[in-house]
């Protein structure tokens, strides 16, 4: 039963990480300087604020469930 939950939020998981938005290209603009911005806080609203913290969510159950059937 515990390993269905924990396939289910494994490709969950993955849809959701797809679904984010481009970080780490922002990312590797450090070193062209082509992105003033990058360092200014930023505050995610709407659909990427919910995406953010449904990822966070769904990694601590995936971790959760890993370990308890890490103890088992």
């Amino acid at each position: 039963m515990l390993e269905t939950i924990l396939l289910i939020i494994s490709v969950i998981l993955i849809a959701i990480v797809l679904l984010q938005s481009n970080k780490a290209s922002d990312a590797g603009q450090i070193i062209s300087g082509g992105n003033a911005t990058l360092f200014q806080k930023q505050k995610e609203r709407g659909v990427e604020l919910l995406i953010t913290r449904l990822t966070m969510a769904l990694g601590l159950a995936f971790f959760v469930i890993a370990f308890i059937l890490f103890l088992k």
